[in-house]
């Protein structure tokens, strides 16, 4: 059986394209005890109000045909952010060389967080420059990886 995101991103990848939009992720998690059904488009110049409307009411149509989901849930489609989460290997390829926060699970010379630019992605692996050295995390120490927005 596919997975539920699976199932979904290939409902809405197409409203995506046709709205002019790219798929970015999918995610279904719960939170505070409700499931919440997320959509993540993007877009050259940014994505607009219009654009998650324009993905969303044609895609909420074709998730009650398809009923993909057993029960209740909150469904949203917004835009993936400017500091959004690099999570598959296209992500990581579109921003090798932009500054990036990757989160750890257990500190690492006594930090958790670390900021740098992304060198490499490997199978789960991420190469990070920070302060002229190259430091190499496995994909098992990594929680997340999001692009880094300096303000």
């Amino acid at each position: 059986m596919a997975k539920v995101t699976d199932t979904v991103a290939a409902l809405a990848r197409p409203v995506a394209e046709q709205a002019g939009c790219s798929l970015w992720d999918v995610e279904y998690v719960k939170e505070a005890g409700t499931w919440f059904l997320r959509v993540y488009i993007d877009k050259e110049g940014g994505v607009s109000i219009d654009d998650c409307e324009a993905v969303s009411r044609p895609l909420s149509d074709l998730l009650d045909e398809a009923d993909p989901i057993q029960g209740s849930y909150t469904f949203e489609v917004s835009s993936a952010g400017a500091d959004r989460a690099l999570k598959k290997p296209g992500h990581f390829a579109q921003f090798l060389g932009s500054e990036v926060e990757v989160k750890l699970y257990r500190p690492r010379d006594g930090r958790k967080e670390l900021v740098g630019v992304l060198k490499g992605y490997e199978d789960g692996a991420v190469t990070l420059e920070a302060d002229g050295e190259e430091t190499v995390l496995t994909k098992q120490e990594i929680a997340q990886v999001r692009l880094y927005l300096r303000i």
